[in-house]
């Protein structure tokens, strides 16, 4: 099927008390590894990808993956530009076709922020793509993402935020970091309960790499409707590449380890959803 926006099925997640599995994919074998599982699982699903990502490629070769793996699918996919980190590429997204737009204004004041997402909300509403925001700072580095040591979302801040910026998704702090974490995170969960009750446009989890399957879990009661995961794919599907090439050092077809690295992550993306509670919901 065509690409789908996100806001259907973000709504629907909320409406379901599960969680919509966000997966930032690097190439063709990870956007393949990616939705094959969702079809496996009839998982609605978002692909993501970031602005260094695009820098590598570009975001017209990132969506025509999406795009041609999409169409033979028959649950529903979405392309989302994760931590858009400007106007600029958050409008280049739109025009080329990425059907949800994150406008990342975190690391502005918080009157700037609201001014750059409320600009975004507004230029991509005719189109009918939904935008995500961030308000505090989700901690770590992804990347060329810099989020130092985080910083937490304020409730009356949140509601204050979603109501003069119209945006369709917020991606709130609550402890989570990106990358690789050093030790047991611990999440603000009773800060998370504070801003559902405020605020009711869908909340997105980021730095789920990582985290236990109960802190995932407890986060999607508590009102999550979309759970981003990076790290733990690239991982894989490198720790699948490396592993094949250690056993058989004089392959120089790049299929045959990108093959392994395939599975690698579509195991990972199946526990995801699992743990999503998405499964059987396309």
């Amino acid at each position: 099927m065509p690409l789908t926006t996100s806001k259907e099925m973000l709504l629907k997640a909320q409406a379901g008390h599960y969680a919509v599995g966000a997966f930032n994919a690097e190439n063709m074998e990870m956007v393949q590894a990616i939705i094959e599982t969702a079809e496996d699982l009839r998982a609605p699903v978002m692909i993501q990808t970031t602005p260094s990502t695009v820098k590598y490629a570009s975001l017209d070769l990132y969506l025509a993956n999406v795009a041609a793996m999409a169409k033979k699918a028959t649950v529903p996919v979405c392309m989302h530009l994760d931590h858009g980190d400007s106007f600029a590429l958050a409008m280049q997204a739109l025009r080329v076709g990425y059907t949800s737009i994150m406008i990342d204004g975190s690391h502005n004041v918080f009157e700037e922020n609201i001014a750059l997402t409320k600009a975004v909300v507004e230029a991509c509403r005719p189109s009918g793509v939904p935008v995500e925001a961030e308000l505090g700072k989700v901690g770590g580095k992804e990347d060329d993402l810099e989020g130092g040591d985080g910083g937490y979302t304020v409730p009356a801040e949140a509601k204050i935020f979603a109501e003069q910026t119209g945006v369709d998704s917020l991606a709130v702090a609550i402890g989570t970091a990106h990358g690789v974490y050093k030790g047991e995170p611990k999440l603000d969960l009773d800060r998370l309960s504070e801003i559902r009750k405020v605020v009711d446009i869908p909340l997105v989890l980021h730095g789920a790499s990582g985290l236990s399957e109960e802190a995932v879990k407890e986060s999607i009661r508590r009102g999550i409707c979309k759970v981003n995961f990076a790290t733990e794919l690239r991982i894989a599907f490198m720790d699948g590449v490396k592993e094949f090439l250690t056993e058989h050092p004089e392959v120089f077809d790049p299929k045959k380890p990108g093959a392994v690295g395939r599975e690698k992550v579509k195991a990972v993306v199946a526990s995801r959803m699992q743990m999503c509670g998405c499964t059987g919901k396309a």
